[in-house]
């Protein structure tokens, strides 16, 4: 999906998922890291937005070059201060780490029993809000889709809210989402309206869990590996890039620092 008038604009800021977005098969290459890199020092505000857990997002926030990290689905957001040599870690109103903690073992179980084939995410340790259910990260050969949906309306029947990553079915109390905790984000730390957000940023992502943001964005952008859901997603990206996973986000840079180099 090409449209020639959609770039004929500056942004911002560009927010971007990491997983199958800017990696490729389940690593960061060096092409998508350098692309960040030239972005920033070109002007561009990088907000990463994750489903990863917030061990991984406290590193991200400190080692990449991105300005603001929110991860866990918007359970938070982090943001290292480099000024101060400080991070900042806000979680959504009306979440407890220690309560969705306890939680978990006893979700994780009753998922697992009910879907022996599914796997708990590796990283599933480093998390403070969500559980993640493992289909293709560390699962050879994945699990069927139909499979994979079945367990989303499985936990959603427990109460939970639940969303389909590239990798994982990831699943939470509360009504936070990465949209909700973007919006809290650059109001807070940039003095950004939510008019400014919709019409100023650019998004980029792959999958289900990307929906609110493709819907919300004037502007949104999915690497070619979106098309693997599309016909689950009703709110759709605006511009669907050539290359898949991460040689799609660099094909997408390349464009952008063309106009931020003008």
């Amino acid at each position: 999906m090409k449209n020639n008038k959609f770039f004929e604009r500056d942004f911002s800021t560009l927010l971007f998922d990491i997983d199958d977005t800017i990696t490729t098969e389940g690593k960061l290459p060096a092409a998508s890291y350098t692309a960040l890199e030239y972005l920033q020092k070109a002007g561009c505000r990088l907000i990463a937005v994750t489903g990863r857990p917030a061990g991984w997002c406290d590193m991200i926030a400190r080692f990449w070059p991105v300005d603001a990290v929110v991860g866990e689905n918007g359970a938070f957001y982090f943001r290292y201060v480099e000024e101060t040599l400080t991070m900042k870690n806000i979680y959504a109103a009306g979440l407890s780490v220690k309560k969705a903690r306890a939680e978990h073992a006893e979700i994780e179980q009753k998922v697992l029993a009910k879907f022996p084939n599914a796997r708990l995410s590796k990283d599933q340790a480093y998390r403070d809000i969500d559980v993640a259910i493992d289909f293709s990260e560390d699962i050879d050969p994945p699990l069927p889709m139909d499979e994979v949906i079945q367990i989303k309306e499985f936990m959603e029947d427990m109460g939970l809210t639940a969303k389909i990553s590239s990798i994982h079915v990831n699943a939470w109390r509360g009504n936070h989402n990465k949209l909700s905790m973007v919006k809290q984000l650059v109001q807070d730390e940039f003095g950004m309206s939510n008019a400014e957000l919709k019409k100023e940023c650019l998004y980029v992502g792959d999958s289900p869990n990307d929906e609110p943001m493709f819907e919300y964005f004037d502007h949104s952008v999915g690497v070619h590996n979106v098309m693997d859901f599309w016909d689950q997603l009703k709110s759709k990206p605006g511009y669907v890039t050539v290359g898949y996973a991460g040689d799609g986000f660099v094909e997408l840079s390349a464009i952008l620092l063309k106009r931020l180099e003008k």
